[in-house]
């Protein structure tokens, strides 16, 4: 359909039969809207990131100094070790000595793992929850 300058289409009728929207406000209602909705949204992933980085550094921080705890704790160990087997005075306290510390590495380094491996997984818990409650929010509405 052709329409004239004078508001008639080609064969001469009205257009007066379609309705007279207010593109400009409506379309400027929706951007207003969707810019609302956006930078609502912007702020509450910002706060959801910033909580996430701040456990994130606490979980990492705790990691790093299990790691020097058991390394000043397999450190002790290891000078333990050369100070007894200074002292031994024949070749069966050397390997009575060297077993011995065999088996008590291999335990601590069992227990160490065991709690890198309990730290590890707690710092994944705690880094993801803020992300988890964040989109379980939008996910689900308060009704």
């Amino acid at each position: 359909m052709k329409v004239t300058v004078n508001g008639t289409n080609i064969f001469g009728m009205p257009l007066s039969s379609f309705p007279k929207i207010a593109l400009p406000g409506v379309i400027g209602d929706l951007a207003e809207q969707g810019l609302a909705r956006a930078r609502a949204a912007s702020e509450q992933m910002t706060e959801t990131l910033g909580e996430t980085y701040s456990r994130n550094a606490r979980g990492a921080a705790d990691y790093g100094l299990k790691v020097f705890e058991i390394s000043y704790a397999n450190a002790a160990s290891a000078l333990d070790f050369v100070i007894h087997l200074a002292g031994s005075r024949s070749a069966s306290d050397v390997l009575t000595l060297s077993t011995e510390q065999t088996r008590k590495a291999l335990d601590m380094a069992s227990d160490q793992n065991k709690e890198l491996w309990a730290l590890g997984q707690k710092l994944a818990s705690d880094v993801s929850e803020p992300v988890r409650k964040h989109f379980e929010k939008v996910l689900h509405p308060a009704g």
